[in-house]
Formats: C-alpha cells, sequence, structure tokens
C-alpha cells in the first residue's frame, strides 16, 4: 500500500489527545506543595491526583482493550469525551474534590486513549508507514509529561492555579474536538478481525509473544516511573537542589521523546527491535550503578538522558511488535502491555520509595531491575525466531 492511503491527520489528532491525557496527569506534579496549601489539603491528598492514574489503568486496561477491538472508533470517542468531561469537571469548584473528581473521570478514560496506538495506526496507516505512525503516538504521551513540567514552571503560584487548570482543559478540548473529527470517517487499513468479549482476551494471551512482551514492559517501565517519582529525593543528599532535579527529569523525558521518535523506527527498518531493548535495558543499569557511585549533578544529567533516550522507546517498539504479532487483538495486546507496565511502575517505586533514605542501594536496585529484563528480552528474541 502506498503512503498516500496513509491518513497522518488521524495520527495526528491522536498524539494530540495523548499529550492531553499526560497533561492532566501530572498538572498538579511541579506544584504539590503550593497545591496543598492552597486547597487545604495534605501533600499526599495532592499525590493521589496523579497516582489515581496507574491504579485505574490496573484495573480497566483489558476492558478498555476488549471495547476497543470490538467497537474501535466509539471506544476511542468515548475516551475523547471522558477526557475533555475529566477536565472541565476540574474547573467546576475552588475545592479539592472537584479536582479529584476530575482527575478519576479522566483516569477512566486514559486506558481508551493509550491502548488505541496500535488501532489507530492499523487503520488508518499504510502498514510501511505504522512504525512511525505508533513511535510519533507513543512520544506524545511523554511530550505531555514535558507540557506538564512546563506548565507548572509557567504557573509556580498558588493565585495561578486557577490558569494552569484552565490552561490544561483548553488544550484537551481542542484535542478532543480533533479526534472526534477525524474518527467519524473509518480508516481504510481496518486489519483486525472483531472478536465479541473474552475471546479477544483469549486470542491475544495465547499468543507466547505478547506474554513475553507483557513480561519485559514490567522493567523499563518499573525502573522509569521510579526514576521519575524519586530522582529528585534520591539526588538531594548529593546536593543537588529540587530545581535543579526538576530540569534534569525534564531532559529525561525530553530525551525519550527524541529517542521515541528516532529509534524504534531505525530499530523497524533494520529489524533489530530486541537488540534495541536489551540495549537500552544495559545502558539503564549501567547509568543508574554510576549516579548509585557518583552521584551529582553533572553525572545525574549525563544519565538520566541517556535514560530517557535509550529506555523510553522500549514502549513504542513493544507496542509496534504486538501490532505485527497480534494484530487480530491489538487493542487488548496493547492494554496488557500497559498494565504489566504500570504493575511494575508500583512495584518498584513502592520498593524504591523505601530506601529513599539510601540513595545508593535505591540507584543499584534500580539497575538490578534494568538488569532482571534482559532474560526476558533474550527469551522474546527466540519466540520471535521461532514464530518466523
Amino acid at each position: 500500500m502506498s503512503e498516500s492511503r496513509s491518513r497522518w491527520s488521524a495520527v495526528i489528532a491522536y498524539a494530540l489527545l495523548g499529550a492531553a491525557t499526560q497533561i492532566l496527569w501530572l498538572n498538579y506534579s511541579g506544584v504539590t506543595t503550593v497545591a496543598a496549601e492552597h486547597y487545604g489539603v495534605s501533600e499526599n491528598a495532592i499525590g493521589w491526583l496523579a497516582q489515581v492514574f496507574p491504579l485505574m489503568y490496573i484495573v480497566l486496561a483489558i476492558p478498555a482493550g476488549l471495547v476497543l477491538d470490538r467497537w474501535f472508533r466509539g471506544g476511542l470517542s468515548a475516551g475523547a469525551v471522558l477526557t475533555t468531561v475529566g477536565a472541565l469537571l476540574r474547573l467546576g469548584g475552588p475545592t479539592y474534590g472537584w479536582l479529584l473528581g476530575g482527575q478519576v473521570v479522566v483516569a477512566v478514560a486514559q486506558p481508551l486513549v493509550l491502548n488505541a496506538v496500535t488501532g489507530i495506526t492499523g487503520r488508518y496507516l499504510a502498514p510501511e508507514n505504522r512504525p512511525k505512525g505508533i513511535a510519533l503516538g507513543t512520544a506524545s504521551t511523554f511530550a505531555g509529561m514535558v507540557v506538564a513540567f512546563v506548565l507548572g514552571a509557567v504557573f509556580p503560584g498558588a493565585d495561578q492555579l486557577g490558569a494552569l487548570t484552565a490552561v490544561s482543559a483548553a488544550f484537551t478540548v481542542v484535542a478532543a474536538v480533533a479526534m472526534l473529527v477525524t474518527v467519524r470517517r473509518p480508516g481504510e487499513h481496518h486489519h483486525a478481525t472483531e472478536r465479541p468479549g473474552l475471546a479477544t482476551l483469549r486470542l491475544a494471551w495465547s499468543d507466547p509473544f505478547v506474554r513475553r512482551l507483557c513480561l519485559f514492559a514490567f522493567a523499563p517501565s518499573g525502573a522509569f516511573i521510579a526514576l521519575t517519582t524519586y530522582a529528585q529525593a534520591l539526588l538531594t543528599p548529593a546536593g543537588v537542589s529540587s530545581s535543579t532535579a526538576s530540569l534534569l527529569l525534564m531532559g529525561n523525558v525530553a530525551a525519550g521523546v527524541v529517542g521515541c521518535a528516532i529509534v524504534p523506527v531505525l530499530a523497524a527498518r533494520r529489524g533489530t527491535e530486541v537488540r534495541v531493548l536489551s540495549g537500552g535495558l544495559l545502558i539503564t543499569a549501567t547509568a543508574a550503578v554510576a549516579m548509585a557511585i557518583s552521584p551529582g549533578t553533572a553525572v545525574g544529567a549525563v544519565c538520566l538522558t541517556a535514560i530517557g533516550f535509550a529506555l523510553l522507546p522500549a514502549l513504542p517498539i513493544a507496542f509496534e511488535l504486538a501490532e505485527r504479532h497480534a494484530s487480530q487483538a491489538e487493542g487488548t495486546a496493547t492494554g496488557l502491555i500497559w498494565m504489566a507496565g504500570n504493575l511494575g511502575g508500583l512495584a518498584v517505586a513502592g520498593a524504591t520509595g523505601m530506601l529513599v533514605g539510601d540513595p545508593t542501594t535505591a540507584f543499584l536496585l534500580l539497575g538490578a531491575v534494568a538488569l532482571l529484563g534482559l532474560p526476558t528480552a533474550a527469551r522474546l528474541r527466540r519466540v520471535s525466531v521461532a514464530a518466523a
């Protein structure tokens, strides 16, 4: 199929909506203390505005995937509408309850949006363009994280929280409208066979390659989420200020956006996806050990940038492999991978949080988690070769 039959407008609209979900997720992460004082709640309560997202994803990842495999355009449209409703609900009143209610609604919508990355590319792009589309769709989620950090820096005061919330809602409305307009027309490349209910789940889980991808996702996602959650606290004893640590984390995610846009496309073109996955884990482990041995601003900047560029592309690569191996249930397969990644995030971040007082051990733990993903990557290669 030629490139002229690819509808990139659908992927661009999807990328905007994916970015919106991440902006809403992390809206208050950079202003936690200010928001807690403004709304008269604890910092932990503000933290729950973000923590509700991985928890809801674990619960809803599979149901959302089943919906998308059965009613793709309807499911994605519902995700766009719910995301908008949640964003606007946060503007409903000046109390914490309105914020939490809006976040819960967006968290419910997020699996319907993020699980659709392989479906939107499979239906609206020609096969040769799908790796690029999946890379763009996934990179947009990390770009949304960067935008969330930037918005927190632009609107840092208590009197600016309303503006922060309103700007995020306005972006969400634009993205959702673009998505709804785009999916009114079905794609030309609908390749998945619609199967009822749990048959889709059985189809996805029966593929040994998909199961390996789920197991693999635990390590890179767990390491990344733990780093973004605790890097600031772990670097503080080495004399890295909170503002500097925030810049280092922004650089980490920005490097990940660049990596997601470049690395998966090159890997797919050369057929080296599994080797790239293994390489990303090795780089992450090396960088984590370096921060354990010699923490500081310079080492942190180099290591976090390297981790972002090398590790974050693992997600779009996994999605592209899943789309190829489970095209009849790509929504459910994507949901399973997302769910495994969120489980990894909760587990590894939880363990890292218990070691905040001992940064050296915490960084070594993250390096060990990365290395634990290598045997699974090797099994991915064996299953892939056997399937071929």
